[in-house]
């Protein structure tokens, strides 16, 4: 029986078919050596790439070849990281950047740029005064007055950080992008920059229109016992008025008149037109800047005349107001000396009072967005007074 089953096996000698190679003893060695390699770079390549096998990615074959390929290329893993991280500090700086521009509310700095270069233009007698000491001049003033409107604006969204969630919760401050820390450094860096540049031009109406716009703006928004003047309707108008149709309209001009040109104190017929149509439009901005905004005034006690007189009184009111600056426009414009002088200011305040007009008719006073849209369009009629300001003579 032993004998039978060990024949039914074949020897060693059999297992080697006839002319081939049949390997020696000393050939093992080498053998063991080359699978203990295969098996410790199989090893290696399956612990680099195990997280991407369990995440879904690619298969061992495929992991083992991108090893492969990228071993001969010279790269390595480590080269990935940077070319993240820029593409997220990229994308950083541009969030940063878009905050910062809701932060500084740009209608109402395109308004002060553009105003205090038309009053500036008020002061240009002769071709010769547009030099580079006027547009330095210029500069100077405008920098120094945009530094104080971020200020302001700036002091304004910090004091109504919880109306702002329920009437303009797409600010910084109010959507939490901003810390309440960092809209305090903002505030606090900026003013103190329209101070130092105010100061070092050496302009004393440059540096006075600083001052009252500061007093007038803080007075406006912080919440201390006696101020906080926005609650009143009245005092939050006569903020309004005094900043943008005295301060900016006198001081400005005073500074490129007195500092700029070294000439004396004179109020000629533009400016006094300037100063008086700024009236009517700053009472108006005062008045409709509300009416977007009355639920959460209702809600935190702010008496707007919105909140007061209702939201349609209030805007036919501001309407009203416009169309009859655009009136006494149009007359200052007709008694004119000047003939092209008479033909553009009359024809621009006539076509300025006519869409005024057509436009109101169309508001849905029970869409926010249409209020709002509406109220951005006066911002666009008051940059485009300050294009036919300096055309009136």
């Amino acid at each position: 029986m032993n004998s039978l089953l060990l024949g039914s096996f074949p020897n060693k000698a059999s297992l080697v078919a006839p002319g081939s190679y049949a390997p020696t003893t000393a050939s093992w060695p080498k053998r063991k050596i080359k699978k203990e390699y295969n098996f410790l770079r199989f090893k290696q390549s399956s612990l680099v790439f195990r997280c991407e096998g369990i995440e879904g990615g690619p298969t061992c074959q495929e992991c083992n070849r991108k090893h492969i390929v990228k071993a001969t290329s010279g790269q390595s893993f480590e080269s990935e990281p940077p070319a993240f991280d820029s593409k997220r500090i990229l994308t950083s700086v541009k969030n940063s950047l878009d905050a910062f521009y809701r932060f500084s509310r740009p209608h109402t700095v395109i308004g002060t740029a553009l105003s205090i270069v038309s009053v500036s233009l008020l002061a240009v007698q002769k071709s010769s005064d547009i030099s580079p000491l006027f547009f330095t001049g210029v500069l100077e003033a405008v920098v120094a007055a945009l530094f104080m409107n971020i200020y302001i604006v700036g002091l304004n969204q910090l004091s109504d950080i919880e109306i702002d969630k329920i009437n303009k919760p797409y600010l910084p401050l109010a959507s939490g992008e901003y810390s309440v820390g960092t809209g305090v450094t903002i505030v606090a860096s900026f003013s103190f920059l329209s101070f130092w540049l105010g100061w070092i031009v050496g302009s004393w109406p440059l540096f006075w229109a600083l001052f009252i716009s500061f007093v007038l703006g803080t007075a406006y928004s912080i919440d201390v016992p006696l101020l906080r003047w926005k609650r009143f309707a009245v005092l939050a108008a006569m903020c309004i008025l005094a900043v943008r149709a005295v301060i900016v309209q006198l001081a400005f001009f005073l500074h490129m008149q007195t500092h700029v040109y070294k000439r004396p104190v004179v109020f000629s017929r533009p400016l006094i037109f300037a100063t008086a149509f700024m009236s009517f439009f700053s009472v108006v901005i005062a008045l409709f800047k509300d009416i977007p905004d009355i639920e959460g005034d209702r809600i935190f006690g702010i008496q707007s005349f919105s909140v007061r007189l209702g939201q349609q009184r209030v805007f036919w009111i501001c309407v009203s107001l416009l169309e009859v600056a655009y009136g006494v426009a149009l007359m200052v414009g007709a008694a004119s000396p000047c003939l092209w002088s008479k033909i553009i200011t009359g024809t621009g305040h006539a076509a300025m009072a006519l869409i005024l007009w057509f436009r109101a008719k169309s508001v849905d006073f029970k869409n926010k967005a249409s209020i709002t849209s509406f109220y951005m369009f006066i911002w666009k009629l008051f940059y485009a007074e300050y294009l036919l300001i300096p055309l009136v003579r």
